[in-house]
């Protein structure tokens, strides 16, 4: 099974593409502040002057230092630790703007602000088919943030949602590639059945017994499905893991038939251990020879009593094998 490309389908359908740079025309906002409020004192003389003297270039001066002012106040935007400003002139993209505390442009720029901060995306419980067509129940949890904001803005509409969407979309190709249980894989592989090499590594990976492996997998799936938005996926993990409950109880029949017929087969194959080493000591050991019919009897006494779930009872024989 051969893994997509989901990034570079997704950014074959935009027409533009942005990235994260600079912005140039940005400085401390405090200066601007310092400027705007001189220019808002020399409006108040002016216009007292003004009014005092009835002077016309008075009035023209502080309506002039009015418009300066609330150019300055306008240009001021606050920015606090992991948010970015991304400016914008005339819809032109200008730069992102990444320093904290009170900053300031040029007027006429459009600002928006967007979060860089660590977020979680809680996938609810998806009702999938495994790789063996079993209906099972998974979901996920994905921790992540915006790691371009001029993407984030600019390629996705609502880069939130596009999150959301495109987690559901992973975990739903990440438990198809995989079974639920690697027992599952083995029983319905048929020996002359002919697959590729992705799809016996698929085999080899369960949901319930390889879940740090099948998580790297979802992780790097999600970071490039979320490439295109300015994305990046810090951690993820699988909170719920189920078959379905209409054949929860079948499975769970199933579970523990298997549990039961390989402890069985431990059994058998210590008894068969124990009983091998038995008869080699005998015969190292003593000098009793045994023929096939005794060794085949003495086998059978063995393995009863080694296999057998209770205690065996001791039968004396009085009589002799050829009797």
């Amino acid at each position: 099974m051969t893994m997509q490309d989901h990034s570079a389908s997704g950014l074959s359908t935009i027409k533009v593409r942005v990235d994260d740079r600079p912005a140039i025309l940005v400085g401390s906002g405090y200066v601007a502040l310092l400027l705007a409020l001189i220019f808002l004192v020399l409006t108040v003389w002016c216009a007292y002057g003004a009014f005092m003297h009835a002077s016309t270039w008075s009035l023209l001066c502080a309506l002039l230092s009015l418009i300066v002012a609330i150019l300055f106040g306008s240009s001021i935007y606050s920015l606090q630790p992991n948010e970015s400003a991304v400016l914008t002139l005339f819809g032109a993209y200008a730069g992102t703007d990444s320093a904290p505390g009170l900053r300031a442009t040029v007027p006429l720029f459009k600002i928006a602000k967007i979060s860089q901060r660590v977020r979680y995306h809680e996938c609810g419980k998806l009702k999938v088919n495994d790789l063996i067509g079993n209906p099972i129940e998974i979901g996920a949890v994905v921790v992540w943030r915006v790691d371009n904001s001029a993407k984030a803005i600019f390629q996705i509409d609502d880069y939130a949602d596009f999150v959301g969407a495109q987690t559901e979309s992973a975990l739903r190709h990440i438990a198809g590639r995989h079974p639920y249980d690697f027992d599952e894989a083995v029983a319905h592989a048929g020996p002359d059945e002919a697959v590729s090499h992705d799809q016996v590594a698929a085999r080899t990976l369960s949901l319930r017994e390889s879940g740090d492996q099948v998580t790297n997998e979802l992780i790097v799936e999600l970071k490039e499905r979320l490439a295109v938005a300015g994305v990046t996926i810090n951690e993820a993990w699988i909170n719920h893991l189920a078959y379905a409950p209409e054949i929860a109880p079948v499975m769970l029949r199933r579970q523990q038939a298997s549990a039961v017929i390989a402890a069985r087969k431990l059994v058998v194959s210590g008894a068969v251990d124990i009983v091998k080493e038995a008869l080699d000591k005998l015969k190292e050991q003593t000098d009793i020879d045994l023929d096939p019919e005794r060794k085949a009897a003495m086998v059978s006494n063995l393995l009863v009593v080694l296999v057998s779930d209770k205690d065996a009872t001791p039968v004396v024989n009085t009589g002799t094998l050829y009797a």
